[in-house]
């Protein structure tokens, strides 16, 4: 490895790590004066969260899926939604496609529509099926608003500059790392091997792009962004691979340390939609 490309992937890991604590940081910020009315309106909310969830995942911004992880572990948002974030989001794959100049840029409308689609109707199923846990959730979340009284005088600045600021300087600080960590081990591993590996066989192609996708890093989806502009990829392939990449939102989970059982329910679930409707679309458009 080069020391040009070293330098290519620190700036690059500086760059989208700071990108993740400016979107991170003003997010929170604007949640901190509005914690109460847009925790309770969430928390009520719920049998709506997975529309929000899959709307809110389309924003081409890697630090969607951080959010979302971010209200899931508060208990704004149920775990439906959260996976509605994590199937609809993209991290700048749709930028990559837009700015390539390439005839397959008429394909983001499909694309978007696809990935709004199952993030949502995936969302919704796994409400229907976790109903009681949530409900539970639910009111758990809306006593503890009820209950909980800010100290104004003392904690106003802190509320809401002081912490936002901090939690997002801690997200960038673990970002940064696992950005630099998965930078190097490309870097290291090779974009050609990637693009060997994804075009070894034609009907296993989906399925090692979703495996591509599951890299929480914006190089895996901008990879499979390139690859499909160039025509080496299909387009259930790279629907597959940005289904289940779910960007630094899962990584965040690990980070907070959530319940491993949980962590693998939602990656299983986002792995098991990303084949299913990656080989779907292939059997339909083509391979």
């Amino acid at each position: 490895m080069s020391i040009n490309q070293v330098e290519e992937i620190i700036i690059d890991a500086l760059r989208d790590s700071l990108l993740v604590f400016i979107f991170v940081f003003l997010v929170h910020l604007i949640i901190s004066y509005f914690e109460n009315n847009l925790s309770n309106f969430l928390v009520k909310r719920r049998k709506t969260g997975p529309l929000f969830g899959s709307l809110f995942g389309l924003v081409p911004q890697c630090g969607t899926s951080v959010i979302g992880a971010d209200l899931y572990i508060k208990k704004y948002i149920s775990l439906g939604t959260l996976v509605a974030i994590f199937l609809s989001c993209s991290d700048e794959a749709f930028i990559a496609i837009l700015t390539s100049g390439s005839d397959k840029t008429i394909m983001i409308l499909p694309l978007i529509g696809v990935k709004f689609l199952v993030g949502l109707v995936v969302g919704i199923i796994i409400d229907l099926i976790y109903r009681k846990q949530e409900i539970a959730r639910a009111e758990k979340e809306l006593e503890h608003h009820t209950c909980h009284v800010h100290d104004k005088e003392n904690t106003d600045l802190h509320q809401h500059l002081i912490h936002p600021l901090l939690h997002s300087v801690e997200i960038f600080a673990y970002v940064l790392v696992i950005n630099l960590i998965l930078g190097f081990v490309i870097g290291f591993i090779g974009e050609d091997t990637f693009k060997s590996f994804l075009d070894s066989n034609r009907y296993l192609t989906p399925l090692y792009s979703c495996i591509v996708g599951l890299i929480p890093n914006c190089a895996s989806s901008l990879l499979l962004s390139e690859l499909f502009v160039e025509g080496n990829l299909s387009f259930g392939a790279l629907v597959g691979g940005l289904l289940v990449n779910s960007g630094l939102g899962m990584m965040v989970l690990i980070k907070n340390r959530h319940s491993a059982k949980n962590v693998f329910l939602i990656l299983g679930i986002c792995l098991f939609v990303a084949i299913i409707s990656s080989y779907s679309i292939c059997l339909i458009i083509g391979f």
